[in-house]
């Protein structure tokens, strides 16, 4: 291969090789949020494999009682939980 063919190989190679980096590194700055939501969903997937009988117990709470209400027993809970403490 004569030399000026192997330089402008060589410098078509490198162009590619940024535009590369460059075109991951959008990639990557894109699926960030994606990944972070992913991860997000995994850990909640991971609890209720690690605790199903306390994962059951609560979708059967809020079924029962409904999500408004459970949330409102809940809110009394942790400030009678928080005024009990301080005693």
């Amino acid at each position: 291969m004569s030399d000026p063919h192997r330089q402008s190989l060589e410098m078509r190679r490198r162009e590619l090789v940024e535009r590369s980096s460059a075109q991951r590194a959008a990639l990557r700055a894109n699926l960030a949020p994606v990944v972070e939501k992913a991860a997000a969903v995994d850990r909640a997937i991971g609890s209720v494999k690690r605790y199903p009988v306390i994962a059951a117990a609560l979708a059967g709470a809020v079924a029962l009682f409904g999500s408004r209400r459970l949330f409102s027993f809940l809110a009394r809970g942790v400030t009678l939980f928080t005024l009990l403490r301080k005693i």
